[in-house]
């Protein structure tokens, strides 16, 4: 585990070497965060049992190549989900990036699985909901890359999906592909679909894997990695809101919560 110094410990878990903090880093570090990385697919341990999250003012889980519900292949995923489930039912402010946003959903009652869809890929457009624009992650990002219209564009690699919203989530934005990109659980915890985190680099590595998926929807990890590199203020702006309010210091107010099923 790594850390730098800082006014308030945000802990982040860390899936593979491949799916690092990315751009989350630099605003969480000009907040005066102290970030910690756990990296457990190296066999650092996760903090566990009933204070696990004691002193820390934010949880971020990453996202990764593995299955959320595949706890042979990965055996550290169960106690990243109690992480999580911990931070929605106490009000520690967590956002689940991907892999991280479905192991909110499973954690608090939810459902993944397979994307029927197929892979999710590129720079696309998500929509934010009606208790989206109310929200504070996404009336904040809103506000940051200027989505007056309520849809707004974010990196994209994914091909598991969440299908059932957990019974205490508000479902916050939703994509043409899949209905849910953003969900929160409880007052503080976020789960978003997409990537605020992933620099161009990363994900031209990401897009190699679909390449043919791509090509039939008429473009390219090529294209779909240079469009990124050209919506640098963009996406910096995006990933500065996501840290920004995992790192607000007044909670936001109680959250409206229903059960809903993605149809």
């Amino acid at each position: 585990m790594t850390g730098a110094g800082g006014r308030g410990r945000v802990l982040v878990v860390e899936h593979e070497a491949g799916a690092p903090l990315g751009r989350l880093a630099v605003p969480l570090a000009a907040a005066g965060a102290r970030v910690d990385v756990a990296r457990p697919w190296r066999g650092e341990p996760l903090p566990a049992g009933r204070g696990a999250l004691d002193g820390v003012a934010g949880l971020v889980v990453l996202g990764g190549s593995a299955d959320a519900w595949d706890d042979d292949a990965s055996p550290w995923l169960p106690a990243t989900r109690a992480l999580l489930a911990a931070a929605a039912r106490d009000g520690v402010p967590a956002l689940g990036v991907c892999l991280g946003a479905q192991l909110l959903a499973l954690a608090t009652g939810g459902r993944v699985e397979r994307g029927a869809r197929g892979p999710e890929a590129g720079l696309l457009e998500v929509t934010a909901t009606a208790s989206g624009r109310t929200d504070p992650l996404v009336s904040a990002v809103l506000e940051a890359v200027g989505a007056p219209d309520g849809s707004w564009r974010v990196p994209q690699a994914h091909g598991d999906a969440v299908t059932q919203l957990p019974p205490d989530a508000e479902l916050l934005a939703g994509s043409d592909l899949y209905p849910v990109q953003a969900l929160r659980v409880g007052e503080r915890a976020w789960g978003v679909q997409y990537h605020p985190e992933v620099t161009a680099p990363v994900l031209a590595q990401w897009l190699t894997e679909h390449a043919v998926l791509l090509e039939a929807r008429g473009t390219s990890a090529a294209a779909q990695a240079a469009a990124v590199e050209e919506a640098e203020p963009e996406l910096a702006r995006l990933a500065a809101a996501h840290a920004g309010v995992l790192l607000a210091t007044e909670p936001p107010a109680a959250a409206r919560t229903s059960q809903r099923a993605v149809r």
